[in-house]
């Protein structure tokens, strides 16, 4: 079998056998198909007959200077990196290569950057911009609020059901990565949003919200998408970000903000105020206590504060 049959293997694996979403499937694709690319070119073929042994060290370095010199970050030559070791570790589990080439090649060094956050000002402008006289403005300010008020990803936020929402317990169900289900709290004034933009859903044709829980047979009960666009249909990831952008701008914020900003908003807040590291784990849906970690690195000033108000020691002095 060629590399460019074995990496659709390696999708479909992923897909069916390790439950990946979409987002990370279609990555992985763009990622490995660059590759099989690269190589085609090293080594005069089409990417189509690029063979499996050609996934070697010297291919795989030789792809990630080749990032570099198109100007790509440090950040996605990582990213790209760890795709190709995923997929090569399924080769050899497959028993289609002897041993992970990948092994010998170092990972770029990531630059340490900031996330971006807001303060408390600029979260309430930014909340603030829609409209709330028009249906679109309410379902906006149902969005920003639960953005800060939860942390969700934005792929969390578009694929939640009006059923997913408990308004009179303030929590929301969320599927994260790998289909992981976790309930997440949100507060008085995101409940109120939301209640004023379901009116607006419930008031939409019923069958232009409707979608039936994937795999559950014919007969599964139909569900109701949360944020629905003008068509009455399910908002798409780039539409929301489009929502959020265009308030921040609206709101004069600085720089911008992402709806991944309004994620890392939320985490800092809920740090400074003296959060517990493993709630905002929980609560963010992180696998691993060491990337939540990167938000003590945010506001060393805030920290010491508390340091020195906590430690016996450095009250002291």
């Amino acid at each position: 079998m060629m590399l460019k049959g074995a990496s659709r293997d390696f999708l479909q694996f992923l897909k069916l056998n390790r439950n990946a979403s979409p987002h990370t499937v279609r990555a992985y694709d763009s990622d490995l198909t660059q590759f099989v690319e690269y190589l085609g070119v090293r080594h005069g073929v089409k990417p189509s007959r690029v063979p499996i042994t050609a996934l070697d060290a010297e291919g795989v370095r030789g792809f990630l200077e080749s990032l570099h010199d198109r100007g790509n970050s440090r950040a996605s030559a990582a990213r790209r990196l760890a795709a190709l070791r995923a997929f090569a570790r399924h080769l050899v589990r497959e028993g289609r290569l002897a041993d992970d080439p990948t092994q010998m090649v170092g990972a770029p060094r990531k630059e340490q950057t900031l996330p971006q956050h807001l303060d408390l000002a600029q979260v309430d402008r930014v909340i603030e911009t829609p409209d709330p006289s028009r249906p679109a403005g309410r379902r906006d300010r149902a969005i920003l609020e639960l953005f800060y008020a939860s942390g969700v990803r934005l792929s969390e936020l578009v694929g939640l059901d009006i059923e997913d929402v408990n308004l009179s317990g303030r929590v929301v169900r969320v599927r994260g990565k790998g289909g992981k289900e976790r309930l997440v709290p949100f507060n008085h004034s995101t409940a109120e949003a939301l209640k004023a933009t379901l009116l607006d859903t419930r008031a939409m044709p019923p069958a232009a919200t409707r979608r039936r829980a994937a795999g559950s047979g014919a007969r599964a009960r139909p569900r109701h998408a949360l944020f629905l666009n003008q068509r009455g249909g399910r908002l798409t990831t780039r539409s929301v970000d489009r929502i959020v952008r265009q308030a921040a701008r609206t709101a004069a914020v600085p720089g911008g903000l992402s709806p991944h900003g309004l994620r890392h908003t939320f985490a800092t807040h809920l740090l400074q105020a003296g959060a517990d590291l493993r709630v905002i784990q929980e609560l963010l849906g992180h696998a691993r206590l060491s990337t939540t970690q990167r938000y003590t690195h945010l506001d060393i000033g805030h920290l010491m504060e508390v340091y020195r108000a906590s430690h016996p020691r450095a009250r002291k002095s």
